[in-house]
């Protein structure tokens, strides 16, 4: 595949889908290109081909296609290759991972947003969704006292689609979160951010001109 042709990832080093679609592309192995966006000077080609302008959005030039949702883009990476065994193993796992990452994109993103940024949606505090947020936080952890990974034995999608959103609600208030009775749950996402998978998808890059 030549340069030009290879899938290219608009992405932001700090929002929470694009960390799991960088996580599932680092994963996967497959090889791309990386534009890192400034989001208030977006550019004119992104918003060309993903009008809603947000990130991650996945640039396919070889079919003329656009992924821009950030669990499509783990999952068709995954689908190309998935050397760490990712992918839930039959369609009925499938399926339930599915919802429970529609949980934390639905009900707990709702509940992280008001806690981290209350002023936004005219909240003196944020602390009654914290509470919220809080009870799907307890069900995790009680996955992860009966098993060392939500996925299972070893990481997986489950655990990448969800990690980038739990450490931006932990990192809300370190201490508070530390302070919990679940700490399966936060030793899980230390391991994470210790990790050479964070690490790499972490790395810092000058944001993207066109040419």
């Amino acid at each position: 595949m030549t340069a030009s042709a290879l899938p290219v990832l608009y992405s932001f080093r700090r929002c929470p889908y694009a960390m799991r679609a960088r996580l599932a592309l680092h994963a996967s192995g497959v090889v791309h290109e990386h534009r890192e966006v400034e989001l208030k000077n977006k550019p004119a080609h992104l918003l060309a081909i993903s009008p809603k302008g947000t990130v991650p959005v996945l640039w396919l030039p070889d079919q003329a296609r656009v992924i821009d949702q950030s669990l499509d883009i783990m999952l068709w990476a995954l689908q190309q290759n998935d050397p760490q065994l990712w992918l839930p193993g039959n369609e009925g796992s499938r399926n339930v991972w599915l919802t429970q990452i529609g949980r934390n994109d639905g009900f707990f993103k709702q509940q992280l947003d008001r806690y981290k940024y209350p002023q936004r949606f005219g909240l003196s505090d944020g602390l009654a969704h914290r509470e919220a947020g809080a009870t799907h936080l307890r069900e995790l952890a009680a996955v992860l006292q009966r098993q060392a990974f939500l996925s299972g034995p070893h990481w997986g999608l489950l655990d990448a689609a969800q990690a980038p959103f739990v450490r931006q609600f932990a990192h809300t208030n370190p201490t508070w979160f530390a302070d919990q009775p679940w700490s399966q749950l936060v030793a899980w996402l230390a391991a994470f951010e210790a990790s050479a998978d964070f690490a790499a998808v972490m790395v810092k890059h000058p944001v993207w001109t066109p040419a």
